[in-house]
């Protein structure tokens, strides 16, 4: 798996691209082990026909709004340069690729989104993990408890950042184990890992009590009953 991944969402004017549908923003944040960097690519882009009303309502992107946005053609291939490369995490995947590639083909663009990047779909992830629940993005905040009161309506940008934070705990919650600071991303540069000499600190050996000994090992009675054996004393 690539270390650098892109958290992305995209907006559109309906829900087919075969049908004609456009997308009209697309939303990325950077994520390099595991850890937001701060580098986002964000556009909105003009459609080739108008938004639809039921669009507007989700994501609340006005046709007039558009109007003097440029077209997918003028950036997709900042866009391209963007992602490729990184694994990309989406919510609900094949919705946004689809749009992606289909807007790709349209404008004459041999190259796709799934060609040059990996793709995750957290929803994928979400309902092997939580299979018969609602797995929804809304959903997956409540049950996680991120705050998402700031999300009114849907936003390609927004959405990608709340999903961040939704991957990171739907994916374990452990952002990053770092061992030395500024390093790249091949490891190069890191401090390496220092031993100390504990022989000239004269640390103190405190030694268990015989009482203390006592409840350790009705302790370890307990785990015997709860468990498979305690490991401790398969250790000793």
């Amino acid at each position: 798996m690539s270390v650098r991944q892109i958290i992305l969402d995209t907006e559109t004017t309906g829900i087919d691209p075969e049908a004609g549908h456009n997308i009209i923003e697309i939303g990325c944040v950077e994520m390099v082990r595991r850890r937001l960097t701060g580098n986002t690519w964000h556009q909105y882009i003009k459609p080739d026909r108008e938004v639809e009303a039921e669009a507007i309502e989700v994501h609340g992107i006005t046709n007039e709004f558009l109007a003097d946005k440029p077209r997918f053609a003028e950036l997709a291939g900042d866009f391209l340069e963007f992602v490729r490369g990184a694994e990309l995490i989406i919510h609900n995947a094949a919705f946004d690729i689809g749009f992606l590639n289909t807007e790709l083909a349209r404008n004459g663009i041999t190259e796709r989104v799934d060609e040059i990047c990996t793709v995750t779909d957290t929803l994928m992830l979400a309902r092997k993990k939580y299979p018969g629940q609602r797995n929804s993005l809304d959903a997956l905040c409540r049950r996680y408890g991120i705050d998402n009161s700031h999300r009114e309506l849907h936003g390609a940008l927004l959405d990608s950042e709340i999903l961040a934070d939704v991957y990171l705990a739907l994916t374990g919650g452990q952002t990053s184990l770092q061992l030395g600071q500024g390093g790249s991303e091949d490891g190069e540069g890191e401090e390496p890992i220092r031993r100390i000499d504990t022989r000239a600190l004269n640390l103190a050996v405190l030694r268990a009590s015989d009482d203390e000994c006592v409840r350790h090992e009705a302790f370890l009675d307990l785990l015997d009953k709860k468990s498979d054996g305690a490991v401790w004393r398969a250790l000793q």
